[in-house]
């Protein structure tokens, strides 16, 4: 009779590469809905912008719709535009206000 012998397996990538970057704690994936808000809230009351911040709203409440149906792969790909759009308008957002405290000081110096 042969000894059994145990499987042993071998991981390809390094921990921690293997995850997707836009995946939870529990591997479902982020939506950003509460950022969306944030910067849409933001962008109306302080510079306008808030009309640029309502596509990564709109992505965001699609990735938590299409998670709530178990279409992760959909939800994935909404919650990553809605992300990199949220970056763009969290950028918008301080370059804009910045832009306006550096006006303000060169216009109450003269």
């Amino acid at each position: 009779m042969k000894p059994r012998q145990a499987e042993v397996s071998i991981p390809l990538q390094p921990p921690g590469r293997g995850a997707t970057p836009a995946a939870g704690p529990d591997g479902q994936p982020r939506d950003y809905v509460v950022w969306s808000l944030v910067n849409l809230l933001l962008g109306y009351g302080l510079t306008y912008l808030g009309c640029l911040c309502f596509p990564a709203l709109v992505f965001s409440i699609k990735a938590r719709d299409c998670k709530v149906l178990g279409d992760l792969e959909g939800a994935r790909q909404h919650g990553n535009r809605a992300k990199v759009l949220n970056i763009i308008c969290s950028l918008l957002l301080v370059l804009s206000v910045v832009a306006v405290i550096v006006i303000i000081i060169i216009a109450t110096s003269r």
